[in-house]
């Protein structure tokens, strides 16, 4: 159940992502970005008694943690985003998120993945790079976005290396910490960018609906991470821009580059050799 649990999390992140993507073009990424995790903080409250469970301080501290990269991790992909450079902070955070936790996987946690996994973790990165990688970023602050991107792969990887630390007796408690966490990391931005439109009530509604799609995502990687090695969840659960892409090319009808289609290809070819793994 492990690579079906760390598919699930791709496959509700990467939907999160669409809505929200869309949602943002409407209404200030600051504003979708705190209902999001308000509305995720929610349904991870109504989850976690559905989870035997005897919470931890340790384990609540570690989801806690987790909630700060992944308020640090929001942050600077949006940021980055509103630079224009959407063709690099994207690629660039995506990569990074996945890169970094197989390195502290296996130089700290000393987790051994086998060769056909370390195969599909070769083919994945550059995979998630390709299927990354849009034609509608216009370039301008390349530099700054990289800068961006690097950071924000810095807080996604914090995020998926914190919460896996989790203790499994704590249940999925972790989750609900680091929704909290989250929260207080973007509150200063909202403040900061002087955001004072009110969102309409289907903002809030859709908001809502997208960080509990993520929340449930982080639910499922880290079930997953109980069942298998963390390097192996993390790189299943990084495929999620998949999904966009995928909803972009039969919901939005967008073309599909050269690039996009050989790294759809690698993926598939790197679920294939880490679930044989």
């Amino acid at each position: 159940m492990g690579p079906v649990l760390a598919l699930a999390s791709a496959a509700a992140y990467g939907l999160s992502d669409f809505a929200g993507g869309l949602l943002a073009r409407r209404a200030h990424f600051v504003t979708v970005a705190l209902l999001g995790q308000a509305g995720g903080l929610v349904v991870a409250l109504l989850a976690a008694p559905a989870f035997p469970s005897t919470p931890r301080p340790e384990s609540v501290a570690w989801g806690a943690l987790s909630g700060v990269g992944t308020g640090i991790g929001m942050l600077f992909l949006f940021q980055g985003l509103s630079r224009g450079a959407m063709s690099v902070v994207v690629p660039v955070s995506a990569v990074g998120g996945v890169a970094l936790p197989v390195l502290v996987g296996v130089l700290f946690l000393e987790e051994r993945p086998s060769v056909p996994s370390w195969l599909g973790i070769a083919v994945a990165v550059p995979a998630l790079w390709l299927v990354s990688r849009t034609r509608d970023g216009t370039g301008r602050g390349a530099a700054a976005a990289t800068a961006d991107g690097l950071v924000a792969s810095v807080g996604i990887a914090l995020q998926y290396l914190a919460l896996a630390q989790a203790d499994p007796a704590s249940g999925i408690w972790p989750v609900v910490t680091g929704r909290v966490a989250a929260i207080l990391t973007i509150l200063p931005l909202l403040r900061a960018t002087h955001v004072r439109a009110r969102p309409s009530a289907a903002t809030v509604g859709w908001a809502a609906v997208t960080g509990a799609l993520a929340a449930l995502a982080l639910v499922c990687y880290l079930l997953a991470t109980r069942q298998q090695l963390v390097v192996i969840a993390v790189v299943l659960s990084s495929l999620y821009p998949v999904i966009p892409v995928l909803l972009g090319i039969t919901v939005l009808r967008e073309r599909l580059g050269w690039r996009q289609t050989l790294g759809l290809v690698a993926a598939g070819a790197a679920i294939a050799l880490l679930t044989l793994g």
